[in-house]
């Protein structure tokens, strides 16, 4: 029996992409595309509808209910070495299965009968083991990355709790069978098969990929670095971020010192749509922030004609409207910084008016939720993504941010998947750019700054960022007995794998 890795290797046909189909909502829009461009493979049922080159099931008594459109519609059937029987592990192995089953032995005999692994304890020849945590979509994508495919776009692999209208008679027989909430699951592991393997995915109908501008200086490139691994480690479909300090478009100085950018990049956001040569959709941030959700759930919100996508941010909070977070759309977005600046100059354009008000877009609107920008606030369930917006208390120049052990976090990871290496880190601490005692950090991986010992703090004695501010604006310091136990309690859970005590601990400490 060829394995699928044998079977692609030997295809040789690595022009065309992959599409690999699902039975969810977005299935019912595969008549809107020339399937021919495409290499097809489809998951469970969705044999039944089209020919295919490859049809990928799980479980054996999928395929042996879906025997005839396999046969009449399939050129290969893919499948574990130890298939599923009814959304649980089998206990048989396909070169048994083959002795049982009439249909699978004449697959085989064929050459049409195709194993990988995915049990390391039940592991047959070299294949390489192919990891499925929850769904098939899983399996089927990182085959075809682990084979070599580079470009792999998916329909009717969608998330949420429904199949499309084509599969509406399968709902009470096969929907969310394996006891899942939802099929949301399975995103995670995309955006790790992307992270591990490189593979350009992206659902078809969703623009790809996912464009993010980051506003930043040399200066603040670590925390670029730490924030683009947050965007990837959690992104379901392709990512590229771009700081927009490399984009090559020069930003003038507006004349009046009034109507000087606060920093070295407020500016910066503004050439986005020259930069994407006035096409598609783009999203904008601050350097300094930190991704806790799946992006994609950002790029891909309607605009319903708005120029602007914006956050809505809370009252409570006391602050002026942000645009630090955005979703342009370029296409219709005219602008040029030169002619902005010029506009500043003659006073036809306020400082105020540009930044807090973005009167140079005609239409916004306040669609993005809030979770997107959590101005020095943080909630497990509930943060898509948060804002060190005070300079003065940034993690990566201040020992001082009540929720740095979080981007420390990112930071360790990134270092231990080759994201980020030690050697860039060392030379952005030699050039000043971000805290000497963030070495110790690194060195003794010390997630929460307030457990530096007094050698380390005093390493940041005569240290003096580039861009701290006088006025900060409520991120508080570490200079409470209950923060110092929050930090305490979040070291020693993580050592000996205490979470769920800590979690009740910190519930009460967060009422004191």
């Amino acid at each position: 029996m060829k394995s699928f890795f044998d079977w692609y290797k030997d295809r040789n046909e690595n022009e065309r992409p992959w599409l690999i189909l699902g039975k969810g909502p977005s299935y019912d829009k595969h008549v809107d595309y020339n399937l021919s461009d495409f290499n097809l493979m489809s998951l469970n049922h969705v044999v039944d509808k089209m020919e295919v080159v490859a049809a990928h099931i799980i479980d054996l008594d999928v395929a042996i209910a879906c025997k005839d459109a396999i046969n009449r519609n399939a050129q290969v059937l893919v499948m574990p070495w130890v298939p599923h029987v009814e959304n649980r592990a089998g206990s048989c192995n396909l070169s048994e299965l083959v002795k049982a089953h009439p249909f699978l032995a004449q697959m085989n005999e064929e050459g049409r009968l195709l194993y990988y692994n995915h049990l390391s304890k039940r592991k047959f020849g070299d294949s390489p083991l192919i990891e499925v945590r929850y769904f098939s979509s899983e399996a089927a994508i990182g085959l075809l990355a682990k084979s070599g495919a580079k470009y792999i776009r998916t329909l009717g692999i969608d998330g949420g709790t429904s199949y499309g209208n084509t599969f509406s008679q399968l709902k009470d027989i096969t929907l969310l069978s394996n006891g899942r909430k939802s099929f949301n699951k399975q995103f995670g592991q995309m955006a790790k098969i992307i992270m591990t393997t490189g593979v350009d995915l992206a659902p078809l109908d969703i623009p790809s990929p996912i464009k993010v501008f980051v506003a930043t200086t040399e200066v603040q490139m670590l925390a670029v670095k730490v924030l683009e691994y947050s965007i990837r480690k959690h992104a379901s479909m392709s990512v590229e971020v771009f700081p927009m300090h490399l984009g090559g478009i020069d930003i003038p100085r507006p004349k009046d010192q009034k109507n000087w950018p606060r920093t070295p990049f407020s500016f910066q956001r503004f050439i986005i749509p020259e930069l994407t040569n006035y096409s598609g959709r783009a999203i904008y941030l601050d350097s300094d922030m930190q991704v806790f959700k799946d992006i994609k759930n950002l790029w891909q919100l309607p605009f319903n004609e708005a120029q602007v996508l914006a956050v809505k941010e809370p009252k409570e909070t006391g602050r002026k409207p942000q645009f630090s977070v955005m979703l342009l759309n370029c296409e219709n977005l005219n602008w040029k910084i030169q002619d902005i600046v010029s506009k500043l100059d003659s006073g036809q354009l306020s400082y105020d008016k540009l930044m807090y008000d973005m009167v140079v877009a005609e239409s916004i609107k306040r669609e993005v939720d809030s979770s997107w920008n959590c101005l020095e606030r943080y909630n497990e369930n509930e943060t898509a993504l948060l804002h060190y917006t005070d300079m003065n208390t940034q993690p990566w120049i201040s020992s001082e941010n009540p929720l740095g052990y979080l981007w420390f976090r990112d930071l360790f990871e990134a270092i231990d998947n080759g994201f980020i290496t030690l050697e860039y880190i060392k030379s952005h601490i030699d050039q000043g750019y971000v805290r000497p005692s963030l070495w110790y950090q690194v060195e003794h991986r010390l997630e929460d700054s307030l457990l530096l010992p007094k050698i380390a703090k005093q390493l940041d004695k005569d240290y003096k960022a580039a861009f701290t501010t006088i006025h900060a604006h409520g991120a508080r310091p570490w200079i409470t007995v209950t923060a110092f136990l929050k930090a305490l309690l979040r070291h020693i859970s993580r050592k000996i794998g205490f979470s769920r005590r800590y979690k009740q601990i910190q519930a009460l400490l967060d009422r004191s």
